[in-house]
């Protein structure tokens, strides 16, 4: 429970009789526009209109959002993009805020989802089958066409979202993928969204949230060999964004 009671249970009004009714018309809105243009609409279209979505509920949530590292992205270049996952509200940090054309790797569940499952479809986003290795391999090769001039992917390698802020264990798919095809890795810290929006809970409170983008980490030349490195590599960057962010809010 938060620390003012008053103040927390004042805005579970507010989130019932304001925010989830305004998070559900700006949802419809937004799958009403992409149906509109069901057929002219280009898959940059609809990755515009979901960060106006995206921007616009963290604005009634409200979730105050810090961007650092950005001049660390090459525009130009394509990256695989591995970030921590820790809410919900990741998706609308990542979505909103991460200054990069990219597309998503999504478990395939979600496509079966209405309306959202077509909306991800539409983007361009990648569906993978986590209980059908081969499916999910052919589905990563199928999207290897996409990620070129300046489009990147996100995964989120723990797979799903931490319910204590601390990192689980990275998959190897997003390393698999980097190293095959010599892209880099664009490390991305996420912190503070699961004290606006815990796991496993609606227990939504506005809050800070900050993204940290890392300095990329080249994969050119590297083989299978150097994957449990790399993911070692990577998680330690991820975790240093984690441990710097924490001490700052203690500070403040």
């Amino acid at each position: 429970m938060r620390d003012d009671k008053v103040i927390y249970n004042l805005y579970q009004v507010y989130k019932y009789l304001v925010f989830f009714p305004l998070l559900g018309i700006s949802t419809i809105v937004l799958f009403m526009v992409i149906f509109i243009f069901l057929f002219a609409a280009s898959e940059r279209f609809v990755q515009f209109a979901g960060v106006q979505w995206a921007r616009f509920n963290s604005f009634i949530t409200p979730m105050f959002v810090k961007v650092t590292g950005a001049e660390s992205i090459d525009p130009n270049r394509s990256y695989i993009v591995v970030a921590n996952h820790q809410s919900q509200y990741d998706i609308f940090l990542v979505y909103g805020w991460l200054p990069i054309d990219f597309r998503w790797v999504m478990k395939m569940e979600l496509r079966k989802v209405p309306i959202l499952g077509y909306y991800c479809f539409k983007a361009g986003h990648i569906f993978v089958d986590r209980s059908d290795s081969r499916a999910a391999i052919e589905s990563i090769n199928r999207a290897k066409g996409k990620i070129k001039n300046g489009t990147s992917v996100v995964f989120f390698p723990e797979g799903t979202r931490s319910t204590t802020g601390e990192l689980l264990k990275f998959k190897k798919g997003a390393f698999k993928f980097a190293v095959d095809m010599g892209l880099p890795i664009l490390p991305v810290t996420i912190a503070g969204t699961r004290d606006i929006l815990p796991a496993n809970s609606i227990s939504l409170f506005p809050g800070s949230a900050e993204m940290i983008i890392h300095p990329a980490i080249e994969c050119v030349g590297m083989t299978d060999d150097a994957i449990d490195d790399l993911i070692e590599k990577t998680r330690l960057v991820i975790s240093a964004g984690l441990e710097r962010h924490a001490e700052r809010k203690a500070d403040a």
